[in-house]
């Protein structure tokens, strides 16, 4: 590992200096395809197009069968900063050494390029509204027009906060104030900048355009309607900052659901013998109102039915909403002439539970947060409205952009071009999909810190849980393993590591997570 990373320090260093050096953008054509990149944040596949029943999602659906689906998509980490830092720039989180929410990539590694400062050499024009890199990082870095926002929300002591943040109650709006002037006396530097307290959702009788990600659709029509009389392709970097909590949409979109039609989750329970460093804190959730006494997922804590189903009922309003401004934006687009020419990805960044395992939230190493939706759609695509459940990562986006863009691939990318799946979608691909998560002392049960790391396969699902040494930034001791057969046991329930039936598997699977992501690649 450290060879390797020694050999990609030095590329993005030379990167750095290609970029720094002031020379003009490669020529390209009025042809080139632009790039539209649309990440929605804490989407797990809650689509119709994923098999999900209950989700009203219309716009995705039909945009999905225009394209294709990928159906077994892993983010690297399940959390924004590192899995966002990792797809961000084509490299792993043990490469980036962005591992939890306060690592910031660029401080990190200042000489990062990152994938719009790699289209800009190509004479791509990028622009960024909304949340791509964690929240609020806009790196103005990597855009040529960064943090574009609407101009209601231009304020200047709004510059730190979240569009994730903001309410329509005028009594909310109060309360937040005086509780962030509260929070600032006692730690000047917080998360959202303070500003993430108030109820976990709302559905108030308002037009789509008067929440956050309503008012930042209209800028990005508005914004294309720019950049189409510019002689330049375009990346355009769009983040959606609903379903993340607190659950606030238009009271329509909660309309579209029969909260006792929503199914309450199928694995209620932390996994039978797993051990309790696996297991967020969920204090996400617990800052706001009427959740501060929710205890540890591992603990006796449970939410209650009317409670868990409100949740849920906010969180399939808030892909309602989504999905309706995603169909606005994709008829914006045709008007212009400028959808059949655009390559567009739409994906999540990570998973999030809805009372699965006990939790609500993200950060953890299972399935329920590691898969994420992730659907391509390209000028002059073959096939259309493919599905493939081949073994694929976030991480493979920036090399498959380059090559769909016809732009060179960088040659320290650690993921691979999804283009071979997207004209066959059965070919033969990896053998395996990574994550990982670092535990850390607050937040775990037993107030200790460790490094976790996943592999998927076709058949398995292995998680293998070491001592973390911080300072180093190495793992330390082996502590404990997770098994789960993901065919037999899809939603996680048992642990099967410790079953001596089976050792063999769990050797096999040790040594190929062992032997990393490179190996897994080579399958021809």
């Amino acid at each position: 590992m450290k060879n390797h990373f020694q050999t990609w320090w030095i590329n993005c260093l030379l990167l750095g200096l290609i970029f720094s050096c002031n020379s003009p953008k490669e020529t390209t054509t009025s042809t080139k395809p632009n790039i539209l990149f649309i990440s929605i944040d804490d989407l797990r596949p809650t689509l119709g197009v994923y098999g999900d029943s209950i989700a009203v999602t219309p716009n995705i659906d039909r945009f999905a069968n225009e394209g294709t689906t990928f159906r077994q998509t892993f983010c690297q980490a399940a959390v924004c900063a590192p899995s966002r830092a990792s797809l961000m720039t084509g490299l792993r989180p043990n490469s980036t050494r962005v591992w939890h929410l306060g690592d910031k990539f660029r401080a990190i590694n200042p000489e990062t390029v990152t994938m719009p400062q790699y289209f800009s050499k190509f004479g791509y024009h990028t622009v960024n509204l909304g949340k791509i890199f964690h929240n609020y990082m806009p790196d103005s870095i990597s855009w040529d027009e960064p943090d574009l926002r609407p101009s209601r929300y231009l304020q200047p002591d709004w510059l730190g906060r979240d569009g994730e943040t903001f309410y329509i109650s005028e009594e909310v709006q109060k309360s937040q104030v005086i509780k962030r002037d509260s929070l600032l006396k006692l730690r000047p530097i917080r998360y959202a900048d303070g500003w993430n307290t108030g109820p976990a959702w709302e559905a108030a009788d308002v037009h789509d355009t008067l929440y956050y990600d309503g008012a930042q659709n209209e800028l990005t029509k508005k914004t294309l309607s720019r950049l189409v009389k510019m002689n330049q392709p375009f990346y355009m970097g769009l983040g959606f900052f609903r379903p993340h909590l607190p659950f606030t949409a238009p009271k329509k979109y909660w309309d579209l659901y029969d909260p006792a039609e929503i199914p309450l989750a199928a694995n209620p329970d932390v996994p039978e013998g797993a051990p309790l460093l696996t297991m967020n804190s969920m204090y996400e959730l617990r800052h706001y109102d009427g959740f501060g006494h929710i205890g540890h997922p591992t603990s006796d804590f449970r939410m209650s039915e009317d409670t868990a189903r409100i949740l849920k009922h906010g969180y399939y309003a808030s892909v309602s909403y989504v999905d309706a401004l995603l169909g606005d934006l994709f008829t914006h687009m045709k008007q212009l002439g400028i959808y059949e020419n655009t390559i567009i990805i739409v994906w999540g960044d990570h998973g999030w539970k809805l009372g699965d395992h006990n939790s609500w939230g993200k950060m953890t190493n299972y399935n329920i947060d590691l898969q994420v939706p992730l659907m391509i759609r390209y000028p002059k695509q073959t096939k259309r409205g493919a599905q493939t459940f081949a073994l694929t990562e976030l991480v493979d986006m920036f090399p498959t952009i380059c090559e769909l863009a016809n732009v060179p691939i960088p040659d320290y990318m650690e993921g691979k071009s999804l283009v071979p799946l997207l004209q066959n979608p059965e070919i033969p691909w990896k053998k395996a999909a990574f994550s990982q998560f670092h535990r850390r002392p607050k937040v775990s049960a037993d107030g200790k810190r460790y490094m976790g790391y996943s592999i998927n396969t076709v058949d398995y699902h292995y998680i293998e849980w070491y001592d973390w040494q911080p300072k180093k930034s190495i793992k330390g001791d082996f502590v404990t393993a997770e098994l789960y057969h993901r065919k037999k046991d899809p939603h996680e329930t048992i642990n099967i590591a410790q079953d001596a039936v089976n050792s063999e598997v769990v050797q096999q699977l040790s040594a190929q997570l062992a032997a990393g992501w490179e190996a897994a690649m080579k399958f021809e």
